[in-house]
């Protein structure tokens, strides 16, 4: 038996060299590299600096709106439900932004307790990032879209130019994202390198 434990087999294996240390100059760039993720992290805060800004045109409208209740026929009610949904999606795509990105690109984020983390934090990776991202962006653009035509139906006037434009834009991000979709799922059948 030989001292691999194989019965008349030696292994023809060469141990393997040590691994020659990198030059000092090549770990300095490399640690400097790492470490320059930490200036993602201004952008974080100001995109939360954003859906602060945000909240306060949210609150601002309502408060606006549900002062108008009394005197709101169905047709403005749902313009106004449009309204607070598409600030509350932006909202909602910041959020992915701020969360996703910190994780994916500058660190981890400790929340001390398990019971208060987002079940998908730390899960969402770039792909599946961009494929949010584009899905709030189109809905968002459908809002839009719909209050537009609400407008159109309750005889109020609206260039037909501008609304033209709303469905080519609208139309324009529904494409990019069936062919983001098309192409993660493309890359998801190729063989990984």
């Amino acid at each position: 038996m030989t001292p691999s434990g194989n019965l008349g087999v030696m292994s023809t294996r060469e141990p393997k060299p040590p691994a020659r240390p990198k030059p000092l100059a090549e770990r300095w760039l490399e640690t400097g590299l790492f470490r320059a993720r930490w200036l993602m992290a201004p952008f974080y805060v100001g995109l939360a600096a954003a859906l602060a800004g945000l909240l306060y045109v949210f609150i601002r409208d309502a408060i606006h709106e549900f002062g108008q209740l009394n005197t709101m026929r169905p047709d403005d009610a749902i313009l106004m439900a449009l309204s607070l949904i598409d600030l509350s999606l932006a909202g909602n795509l910041l959020l992915i932004v701020i969360f996703s990105g910190y994780e994916n690109f500058v660190s981890k984020i400790d929340t001390g307790s398990d019971d208060d983390r987002l079940e998908w934090l730390g899960t969402v990776d770039f792909s599946g990032l961009k494929m949010k991202l584009i899905a709030s962006i189109v809905a968002i653009s459908a809002i839009a879209l719909l209050k537009s035509f609400m407008h159109l139906a309750e005889g109020d006037a609206i260039d037909n130019i501008h609304l033209t434009w709303l469905v080519i834009i609208h139309l324009t991000f529904v494409i990019s994202g069936v062919m983001m979709a098309l192409m993660d799922w493309l890359s998801s059948k190729t063989s990984k390198h």
